[in-house]
């Protein structure tokens, strides 16, 4: 029987093979020990992303509601209320002086706007005028805006020597120019009621019974606050009806074109080219920029529960309903303006808006009513019956504009 061949491996061969099995273990060790590690690592991962997020959540829920400045109540402080005199605020205004005309029941003067969930900021001339030093401070709007522009002067005014404040007007009176010298700071008031140009411009004869607005056409105002630092727009009353007329073309052009456009497509049409302008000629490093909402007005007592016939006149108490909402108040207008100012956000321009609709809706007894200077002389008709001249549209002073001025200062003293 044949013997079997036997295979001879060279021991060179049998060194490779033992060397390559000892890797092989080796290798396949160390992922074990590596999956076993990152696994672990990841298990703690995940943990810690759980207590972090259960930490988050739990701070969220224990953190205090966000604080909204206009949202809130009307409190009753006679101890650190007005925060200036009338008698007292050398520009006070004829037309906003209530005690002055005549009015005796003064405790429009002591109230206080207290927001639900944090407090107004102590309004502090000094601090505001340091923040205004070298800089221009400008009111553009109608004369609710230019009541506001009134308020503000007084707020500082008792704070500065005579010798170093000054009024000074120009433009026939379109701009007013509070000077505060030691600051080189300046408060001014521009007369724009519809922000764009119109044939309401005259700062004194504008009470037209045709209105024209020129709804592309801002170059006219907007060079006087051109460099100014702080702007506080408003525009709301004078566009209060139902349509108004359009002009394309210059005032007194043949050429131009008329054409009646309704409310409130033709106050769109004005605040797009406010803002546009704002978009292009605004300095963003610079310019801190504000837009008042709409000022309501009392005219219609039955409203909150009054007589039929009656308004503003004789009222000495607020209204206590919560979220109470006069009819003349336009929900349709105040959206266009927040819809034009979310817009601006996008192009990285941020207008803040001083929202002082729902906190003023509840002060029909801060209106100057019969207590202001009458421009006019009364008639038999209006003197045998006072609620007809009656003025519920403006704002006595000290007063609610005050509190629309504490509101702009929260802003400014925190930027």
């Amino acid at each position: 029987m044949a013997a079997k061949r036997q295979l001879i491996v060279p021991a060179a061969t049998w060194a490779i093979r033992s060397i390559f099995q000892s890797l092989v273990a080796l290798l396949i060790a160390l992922l074990f020990f590596a999956a076993v590690y990152v696994t672990q690592n990841n298990v703690q991962l995940v943990e810690d992303r759980l207590i972090t997020s259960k930490r988050s959540r739990d701070l969220l829920l224990s953190s205090p509601p966000r604080c909204n400045l206009f949202s809130g109540k009307w409190v009753f402080d006679n101890k650190s209320y007005p925060l200036y005199k009338e008698k007292e605020c050398t520009f006070m205004s004829d037309q906003l002086a209530c005690e002055k005309f005549g009015r005796k029941d003064l405790n429009y003067q002591f109230w206080r706007w207290q927001p639900h969930h944090c407090d107004l900021p102590r309004f502090n001339g000094t601090k505001l005028l340091e923040k205004l030093r070298n800089k221009r401070l400008v009111f553009v709007g109608d004369s609710l805006n230019r009541g506001q522009w009134v308020s503000m002067v007084c707020l500082v005014d008792s704070l500065i020597p005579p010798k170093l404040k000054s009024m000074h007007y120009k433009q026939n009176g379109s701009l007013i120019i509070f000077k505060a010298t030691e600051y080189n700071a300046t408060i001014e008031f521009y007369w724009a009621p519809l922000l764009v140009e119109s044939n309401s411009d005259d700062p004194v004869n504008h009470r037209l019974p045709d209105r024209i607005v020129r709804v592309q056409a801002i170059e006219k105002h907007a060079r006087y606050w051109t460099d100014a630092d702080i702007l506080v727009f408003n525009s709301y009353l004078w566009w209060k009806r139902s349509q108004m007329e359009v002009l394309w073309g210059s005032f007194g052009s043949p050429d131009g074109i008329h054409k009646d456009v309704i409310m409130p497509r033709v106050y769109e049409m004005a605040l797009r080219t406010w803002s546009e302008w704002l978009e292009v000629n605004i300095n963003r490093n610079k310019t801190q920029l504000f837009f008042v909402s709409m000022s309501p007005t009392h005219q219609r007592s039955e409203e909150w529960g009054g007589a039929k016939n009656g308004n503003c006149y004789g009222e000495t108490e607020q209204i206590v309903q919560e979220g109470y909402w006069g009819r003349d108040t336009d929900l349709k207008m105040m959206g266009i303006v927040e819809s034009v100012l979310a817009e601006l956000i996008t192009r990285g321009l941020n207008v803040q808006i001083i929202n002082i609709t729902q906190l003023s809706e509840y002060r029909k007894e801060g209106h100057p009513s019969i207590y202001r200077k009458q421009w006019e002389a009364l008639t038999e008709d209006q003197i045998s019956n006072p609620s007809s001249y009656a003025d519920c549209i403006h704002w006595c002073l000290p007063g609610v504009p005050d509190v629309w001025n504490e509101l702009v200062y929260a802003y400014i003293s925190q930027h």
